[in-house]
């Protein structure tokens, strides 16, 4: 036997073993086949029996039946032992039932009782079908808590309805009660009630007679609700950067998870807490106790890119038990848009869902950019036409620490033919003398080498502001301008479905026309600047840096916001108009001239210089001698 012959023969015996393997049916299976052979064998056997003794046949069927009533009475009494009192409640019909206003569709399931999918009426997807925040047999809610020595939870027991399904809302409240009846007089209530032109639902949990029932030591039971978290928007890979869980404690502060982490997160919350948010980029499903609920333990894991999923929630909360007759729980959803202002009316901090930074980047957004934006939109439509006015609000009003800026900049632009002569006076290996030279120049010229600076650095905080606002302002989303057909995500004039090593990682699958505009007017507003400027002889390596910087914004922001890109790109417009204008405004030959009046006079001494040169006098020491 050669060798080909022998590895061969191992092939065939592998694929066997594998397929094996894989065709191997499953226990469920192999229980159905019995069902199916019990089944047949028991109507040939029937069958047999007829044709040889009508009276043989009854008593087999007699037999028959009682082994099947047998076996029927063994699995109830399984179940009793693993459910008990609750073991009436695991069989039945799967049924929805949907509570439904102007703004919101809500459809709950009889199995567990829970929230089964959520749409919202006035939105829609990327690819214009209906929004649904979740949906599916893959979310979870249930009660979950210790009874008669076993650990129950609802999420496979079927409820009953006490009211009729639909449940329209038109001009007053409505509600839905499922019931789960464990015994006469005992049982678990769970009443979904909608308001008009609400986003919110409330939802209360009552406990009937489950005192005797439920361990009275138990001190909590646990809410355990989760979700999957579908992709809503065009842009999968900036959308996901903005889904992740938020939390707020008792006490008013407001936390979240990193959503950039592509591990699983999770935390053990040991506090109180008022809500928990499973947050998407402009949309959220939030579960709020008005009691607070004792604690809490979060997750949150990242679906693959492949997956219709952006990432799968859960949260496990602790509600505070009492043995009671009747127990009541107060809870709310909230099933709605990230809108700040809608947020902002329920006063329970929902509104920090809307990420527009921290420190002085929030303060920024909330109380200036949000109340502008929200006043030009009363009276103009074109969103397009809102951010170009803004653009233009910002500018006006820091134009003078931009004239300040230029203003710098203009007198190091004249200075700069004695900058460069001083540079070439000190070899490289004196840079000790040639800054102090520089310095007394600056010095005696009256002139601050980082007076074009410092106002730009004074404006960086709005630029940051803008960062955190245009990509989770919902009133953009799906709203076009130009070539932009939803300036909330990017604008595509050019895309490929091939994946390219590094560009499809880092770049995206498409050109966004706004990004390459803002790189290209930023790249010319740095070479204007540049020219303002004696810095290409001080610092080569910055000017290089300056240079590269545009370069790898445009990969960064090329699957950001459109609306985001557009504004820089304006900036960069105004800015230009600015410049020319103080250009046109400032005599450099005037500026000179005043520059080197101020040379001539005698450097003045500021106060602390002042003092420590009467410190060091008091101390004896003379700086002249």
């Amino acid at each position: 036997m050669d060798r080909n012959t022998i590895i061969g023969i191992i092939l065939i015996f592998a694929i066997i073993v594998v397929y094996s393997i894989v065709t191997k049916p499953t226990k469920q299976q192999l229980e159905e086949a019995k069902r199916r052979r019990d089944s047949i064998e028991l109507v040939q056997k029937q069958e047999t029996l007829n044709r040889i003794s009508p009276s043989a046949t009854r008593d087999s069927l007699k037999n028959d039946t009682a082994a099947l009533a047998a076996k029927k009475l063994q699995e109830t009494k399984e179940l009793k032992n693993e459910f008990g009192a609750f073991s009436n409640n695991l069989e039945g019909t799967k049924q929805f039932y949907t509570l439904e206003n102007n703004l919101i569709k809500l459809v709950v399931s009889n199995k567990g009782g829970r929230p089964y999918s959520v749409q919202l009426k006035k939105y829609h997807r990327y690819d214009s079908l209906p929004l649904v925040l979740f949906s599916g047999d893959s979310t979870r809610f249930s009660l979950e808590f210790f009874a008669q020595n076993r650990n129950i939870s609802t999420q496979d027991m079927y409820f009953k309805p006490l009211s009729a399904s639909p449940v329209q809302v038109s001009d007053s409240s409505q509600s839905l009660t499922l019931r789960l009846e464990v015994a006469p007089n005992r049982y678990i209530d769970y009443i979904y009630s909608v308001k008009p032109n609400s986003y919110m639902v409330d939802f209360r949990i009552s406990l009937n007679g489950m005192d005797s029932l439920i361990a009275s030591n138990s001190g909590r039971l646990d809410l355990n609700w989760q979700i999957y978290s579908p992709q809503q928007e065009k842009g999968r890979k900036n959308e996901i950067q903005y889904t992740t869980l938020y939390y707020k404690y008792a006490d008013g502060e407001v936390e979240y998870f990193n959503s950039r982490s592509t591990k699983p997160v999770s935390s053990d919350i040991p506090n109180r807490l008022q809500w928990i948010a499973f947050k998407q980029q402009f949309f959220s499903a939030v579960l709020i106790d008005k009691g607070n609920f004792l604690n809490a333990s979060l997750n949150s894991e990242t679906e693959p890119d492949s997956s219709m999923y952006l990432k799968r929630f859960s949260a496990v909360a602790g509600l505070p038990y009492e043995s009671k007759p009747t127990l009541d729980y107060n809870l709310q959803f909230y099933f709605g848009p990230n809108s700040f202002n809608t947020l902002k009316k329920y006063h329970m901090n929902l509104e920090e869902l809307v990420t527009v930074g921290k420190w002085i980047v929030k303060w920024i957004n909330q109380f200036v950019i949000i109340p502008i934006f929200n006043f030009l939109n009363r009276y103009i439509s074109s969103y397009g036409l809102i951010i170009l006015i803004l653009t233009l609000i910002i500018k006006i009003t820091l134009l003078p620490l931009t004239y300040r800026s230029y203003y710098s900049m203009a007198k190091m632009r004249v200075l700069k033919p004695q900058i460069d002569e001083i540079n070439e006076k000190f070899p490289k290996e004196k840079q000790m003398e040639k800054q102090q030279a520089l310095m007394g120049l600056y010095k005696r010229a009256g002139v601050n080498p980082m007076g074009g600076c410092l106002p730009m650095l004074l404006q960086m905080p709005i630029l940051f502001a803008m960062f955190r606002f245009f990509p989770t302002s919902i009133e953009l989303r799906q709203q076009p301008f130009l070539w932009a057909t939803d300036l909330s995500t990017y604008d595509s004039i050019v895309s490929w479905s091939t994946n390219i090593p590094i560009i499809s990682t880092f770049y995206g699958n498409h050109v966004s026309l706004w990004t390459i505009l803002m790189t290209i007017t930023t790249i010319l507003s740095i070479k204007m600047n540049d020219q303002a400027t004696a810095s290409s002889t001080q610092m080569p390596g910055m000017k290089t840096m300056m240079y590269v910087m545009p370069v790898m914004f445009m990969f960064i922001l090329n699957n950001f916001s459109s609306a985001l890109t557009y504004y820089y790109f304006l900036t960069n417009v105004v800015t230009f108009g600015q410049n020319y204008l103080f250009k046109a405004l400032i005599d450099e030959n005037a500026l000179l001239k005043q520059i080197n009046e101020n040379k001539k006079k005698p450097a003045k001494k500021s106060k602390w210089q002042e003092r420590l040169e009467e410190a060091a006098k008091q101390r004896g020491y003379n700086p002249k001698k």
